[in-house]
């Protein structure tokens, strides 16, 4: 082909290309930025307070010697469950024996007595009717009746405080649960009420988890029921979802216990705790998971993906909309936690607006744009469906 054949054709392609007025399929207008867009819609979002916090024992017992002696037995193995009642250790009670049998002799020696101070006052009481007795002879058998009586009560609260300590000398499991590491072994010489704990038991099953909030946090919520943004039932339980320090969402429900109405002066935060069944004993104490707290509905709010948000200096949150005359618009928004790849957000949109989700890196305030209609996956991945376009222009070549 000859060079003037082909500026010649050239420029026939290039006559053709004006007469017709288009631009190669997915081109953008010159000076437009092509932006992908989604409609918004108002919906009922579920309100979640999302904590984190620590699991704690539903009960704990330290168990410690009420009286001292040498331990004779272990009766429990490390680690394992123990029921109350069970018998954890046993120490030497031959002394507690021995006083139990002395104090018991005792009580029968003031019984005896009283027994001997009571005959010798009736007497006199009979014999003082016929005046056969002084009134000072009486009343000396009347005092020693009563001191007789109080040796004799005496003596019976020394036989309970022996066989208080006899009993004590088998030391029993005050609470069921786990129990751990024993302190002592077979042998070792243990004190009355001594600091270091022989073992602790661990009651797991169902087990708390406390969770910190801000009080901050705390009156936006109560200020969202107030106003009725925030739907729930007042007398229902709040459901509990939990999820553990790797990651793996936990299988059972929880429920809210309590909230501590006292909020710490140096964090400025209050404990919530909440409890979960723990029939497998997944959940250990001290261990760190993260919760999510069903608090209620928020009747009218949007679900506005992440990916459209960004933050000013300022710290908040902007989202960009596309115009009634093709433009892009800068907005602020109030945003209120979030659900999987979606910011919650209760303020600055409304139901119709198209919110620009890809391609807003191109553009800022004011901007023109070609808007295209995109999807977003619950992975938060767009896709841009161009076809429509393509088709469109299509239709308009001659």
């Amino acid at each position: 082909m000859t060079l003037r054949k082909t500026f010649s054709l050239l420029a026939t392609l290039s006559l053709l290309a004006a007469c017709n007025g288009e631009q190669e399929p997915g081109m953008s207008a010159p000076g437009k930025s092509e932006v992908g867009y989604i409609t918004l819609k108002v919906e009922p979002v579920p309100q979640t307070l999302d904590l984190r916090g620590r699991v704690v024992a539903y009960a704990t017992a330290e168990v410690r010697p009420q009286v001292a002696g040498i331990v004779r037995k272990i009766g429990f193995i490390e680690g394992r469950e123990v029921n109350q009642g069970d018998v954890l250790y046993e120490i030497d009670d031959a002394k507690f024996k021995a006083a139990y049998a002395a104090a018991a002799a005792t009580l029968k020696k003031a019984e005896a007595a009283t027994a001997g101070a009571q005959n010798t006052y009736d007497r006199n009481k009979a014999l003082s009717d016929r005046n056969a007795v002084s009134a000072q002879t009486l009343e000396d058998a009347e005092s020693s009746l009563l001191q007789a009586q109080a040796s004799e009560e005496a003596a019976k609260a020394d036989l309970e405080t022996a066989r208080i300590n006899l009993d004590n000398a088998t030391i029993r499991a005050p609470i069921g649960g786990m129990i751990g590491v024993s302190a002592v072994s077979v042998g070792a010489l243990v004190t009355e009420n001594q600091t270091e704990a022989l073992a602790t038991i661990r009651q797991i099953n169902p087990v708390y988890v406390d969770l910190a909030d801000t009080s901050a946090n705390l009156l936006r919520i109560r200020g969202e029921i107030d106003s009725g943004r925030l739907e729930r039932e007042s007398d229902a339980a709040l459901p509990v979802t939990l999820k553990l320090e790797n990651g793996v969402s936990y299988k059972d429900k929880g429920e809210f216990s309590l909230a501590d109405m006292v909020v710490g002066q140096t964090t400025g935060t209050f404990t919530v705790r909440t409890s979960f069944p723990n029939n497998e004993r997944v959940l250990i104490p001290g261990m760190f998971v993260s919760a999510s707290l069903e608090m209620g509905t928020l009747a009218n709010a949007f679900r506005v993906p992440q990916r459209a948000v960004t933050r000013g200096d300022d710290g908040k949150a902007m989202v960009y909309l596309v115009t009634a005359d093709g433009k892009a618009e800068q907005r602020e928004i109030v945003t209120n936690g979030s659900i999987d790849n979606d910011w919650v957000v209760t303020d600055g949109v409304k139901t119709g607006d198209k919110l620009i989700i890809d391609g807003f890196q191109k553009i800022s305030n004011g901007s023109e744009v070609v808007p295209v209609e995109a999807k977003i996956d619950e992975n938060g991945v767009v896709k841009q469906d161009l076809t429509p376009q393509a088709d469109e222009k299509q239709e308009a070549a001659p």
